[in-house]
């Protein structure tokens, strides 16, 4: 019995990773990797939203602004700590230096997803529009995955939005 959960729990994470690494997409000279949602119970109104952004040009870009049909708004965020509380705050863009990786994730940069419309359950796909600077817009599939990211890994925080 042990031998059979063993294997089904790395056979899990084997297709975990899988579906989680095949999601990329270009625009221009921008590569977007890994993105992904975070799932949500039925009332929660907010999702974070995480990615590797990749910048190949000799030239700066930024990501200004996500939308997308399963919320009524998203917004950029930074999170730090403070006097041991984690606070999250609003950003106008995210920089993308040239020849630069950037990522966005749990404890840093992130998207949120403001005010959802449907819960977002692991396995789902959704879309995610980014409006870049210099590189323009594009749609990202989103794969949602449970609260604890697999390439991150962090576990859930409470949070204090400040504006």
């Amino acid at each position: 019995m042990k031998k059979l959960l063993s294997s089904l729990v790395v056979l899990t994470v084997l297709i975990s990773s899988a579906t989680y690494a095949s999601n990329e997409t270009k625009v221009g000279a921008l590569k977007i990797e890994y993105a992904q949602a975070r799932s949500t119970v039925p009332a929660q109104k907010m999702s974070g939203g995480f990615m590797k952004i990749e910048n190949d040009s000799n030239a700066a870009d930024k990501l200004i602004s996500a939308s997308s049909s399963v919320s009524k708004s998203m917004e950029l965020h930074t999170m730090s700590m403070d006097n041991n509380v984690m606070r999250m705050r609003e950003v106008k863009s995210i920089d993308l230096p040239a020849k630069s990786k950037v990522e966005l994730k749990p404890g840093g940069l992130h998207l949120m997803f403001i005010d959802l419309n449907q819960q977002l359950k692991a396995g789902d796909t959704i879309p995610v529009k980014l409006k870049f600077e210099k590189a323009g817009e594009v749609e990202v599939k989103f794969q949602v995955m449970g609260t604890k990211p697999p390439a991150h890994g962090q576990p859930g925080h409470d949070h204090k939005k400040d504006h």
